[in-house]
């Protein structure tokens, strides 16, 4: 484990394990229709890597990014679309891959915002769910883990861009965003 790191909270096996499960029940759910899957950049890369290799339905992908964080460990609350998608989500079976769901505000947006579009189904996907720090309800259609609230990197997940690389995702030390040494 890196020394900037608690404890790993999810080795990379758990996490390839639970990806399976997900593109298995995603693959159940879509059969015989073709998914539009959208990440959310940059933090779903990897998930959403793992998770459309595991999808056995017809698939095609895009990406949006969005900021609701800039360097802070808090939401701001106001989102910014920062790549929009490059196609019409016009009667599209729509799933939202989202790496970890928090506040649940940047999800909440994306959410109308993709429904104001006229998608034939829209669904959403994310490896982590944060719920302790909900502001706003959000329905997750398939989650990959519920996690505790503490600031968690690794795999797609960041601190100041820092630690995506990591095959697992570990707690990251207070000592590392709160300045301490």
């Amino acid at each position: 484990m890196h020394p900037d790191g608690e404890r790993i909270l999810f080795t990379g096996e758990q996490i390839q394990a639970r990806v399976a499960g997900l593109g298995a029940e995603i693959s159940s759910d879509y059969k015989d229709k073709e998914l539009l899957v959208i990440g959310i950049l940059k933090g779903a890369i990897i998930f959403l890597s793992d998770l459309v290799r595991s999808i056995t339905v017809p698939l095609y992908y895009d990406f949006m990014a969005v900021s609701s964080y800039g360097s802070s460990t808090e939401s701001s609350g106001v989102v910014r679309i920062l790549k929009d998608l490059n196609q019409s989500i016009e009667n599209c079976h729509v799933l939202i891959v989202e790496d970890i769901v928090d506040t649940g505000l940047t999800l909440n947006y994306l959410v109308e915002n993709l429904k104001s579009r006229g998608p034939a189904s829209l669904k959403v996907c994310t490896l982590l769910d944060k719920p302790s720090r909900r502001k706003v309800p959000v329905k997750i259609d398939y989650n990959g883990f519920t996690v505790p609230d503490e600031f968690l990197v690794g795999y797609g997940l960041d601190y100041n861009g820092r630690y995506r690389n990591f095959p697992y995702i570990m707690v990251l030390s207070r000592r590392v965003y709160e300045g301490g040494n």
